[in-house]
């Protein structure tokens, strides 16, 4: 496989990641990965998984699905998800790896051994910012990523692109269905990407290395934001309809 659809961070959007993967088709990629955080959220839980399992891509966990399948007190949108999955849908979750190795390529949701460590970004006491270059390299775990040449991690929903080191690159594909979001302990904390746009990226192994396009796609947000609406959280209405924290 020489090029690869790379998705993370759905949280149940299923008609952004309906135009998601319309997209990847037209560019005729090799193989579709998933790296998690796929149902958690106000919107079409259930129905994403059941087109997630339909389609059968290499997929992992994201902190979402440890959080979901975890029970007890549990934050609104691992809550609404958790009571729209059946059993079937539980047991493949549960049989997800946190991380997964195809040759070359490395998977993980946030760093190699911890999916809830942003990995190309840092938080502060008031913002999330670039990672450094110190910080990149010092969340690498040299037995997990030694001869990987392309590693994709998730999570932030930052779409990103680092070098590693001469050899490696970190890309992170942004979220495909969530533009926004507020940290639930600290709310002056966040991320916006600035538009209602699904992201995912397109890696493809050229002579040189690895091309990597970050693709932004229009799909219809307005349903998205109004499913939110609907289901009580106006906070994701707002992030969907907009690409920015209300």
């Amino acid at each position: 496989m020489r090029s690869f659809a790379v998705l993370s961070d759905i949280h149940g959007n299923l008609p952004a990641l309906e135009a998601v993967l319309a997209d990847a088709a037209r560019h005729a990629v090799d193989a579709t990965l998933d790296l998690g955080d796929i149902a958690s959220g106000p919107l079409w839980p259930r129905e994403t998984v059941a087109r997630l399992m339909a389609l059968d891509l290499p997929t992992i966990a994201g902190n979402h699905e440890r959080q979901v399948l975890a029970g007890g007190a549990l934050g609104a949108s691992d809550a609404f998800a958790a009571a729209q999955l059946d059993d079937a849908q539980r047991a493949w979750l549960r049989a997800l790896p946190a991380t997964l190795r195809l040759g070359e390529v490395h998977l993980c949701h946030g760093t190699p051994d911890d999916d809830l460590t942003m990995w190309l970004e840092t938080r502060t006491a008031t913002a999330v910012q670039a990672a450094t270059a110190t910080e990149v390299t010092a969340r690498a775990r040299p037995a997990l990523t030694a001869g990987a040449t392309l590693i994709v991690c998730g999570h932030s929903h930052v779409p990103r692109v680092v070098a590693l080191d001469a050899a490696a690159t970190i890309v992170n594909p942004g979220s495909v269905g969530l533009p926004a979001w507020r940290d639930d302990d600290d709310p002056t904390l966040g991320v916006e990407l600035g538009s209602p746009h699904a992201r995912y990226a397109i890696v493809a192994r050229g002579p040189a290395g690895w091309d990597v396009t970050l693709r932004a796609v229009r799909y219809d947000h307005a349903a998205a934001a109004r499913r939110a609406a609907a289901n009580g959280r106006p906070e994701w209405a707002h992030a969907l309809a907009t690409g920015r924290n209300p």
